[in-house]
């Protein structure tokens, strides 16, 4: 009988799931749907009433006609609408969202990860620093010693 060496579908599904970063990606999915609502709320209960100040609430509700009569909502609609309003909201959803990841999020995370980097490079050019001087005191050391030798060779003994 000879051995199946290869991994099974099985085992090789596990292997995918206990990558790290598969674990981080489904978490960062749970907390983005979770982040999306937050946003939506913002939108809906503070700029969609900011908006409603200069004309409706709904920012759904604001459509230009492409060709009309057009008349009704919904499914009574009638006419060809270009629902303009609706595009206007999801673009700010959108702006609101990417502004708030980048601000609490991304830029945080470089300027640590910039700081962490100074640290690592600080580290490196001490421990270079240290190297160099040992190493200058070591060629002071030895030229010392030469010139003393030199000096004792060159006195007349007694």
């Amino acid at each position: 009988m000879s051995e199946n060496k290869e991994p099974s579908v099985w085992q090789g599904f596990k292997a995918f799931l206990m990558r790290g970063n598969v674990v981080d990606l489904a978490v960062a999915v749970v907390i983005g749907a979770a982040f999306t609502n937050i946003v939506n709320s913002v939108v809906k209960g503070i700029i969609n009433p900011l908006v409603g100040a200069f004309g409706t609430k709904n920012l759904d509700s604001y459509s230009s006609c492409l060709k009309g009569p057009c008349t009704g909502t919904g499914d009574s609609a009638t006419g060809v609408r270009i629902l303009w309003g609706s595009v206007l909201g999801a673009t700010l959803t959108f702006l609101i969202t990417a502004a708030v990841v980048y601000f609490l999020m991304v830029l945080p995370m470089s300027k640590y990860l910039a700081r962490q980097e100074a640290r690592r490079k600080a580290k490196e050019g001490a421990a270079e620093v240290m190297e160099v001087t040992e190493l200058e005191v070591l060629k002071e050391i030895r030229d010392a010693l030469v010139a003393q030798r030199a000096a004792g060779q060159d006195r007349p003994e007694r």
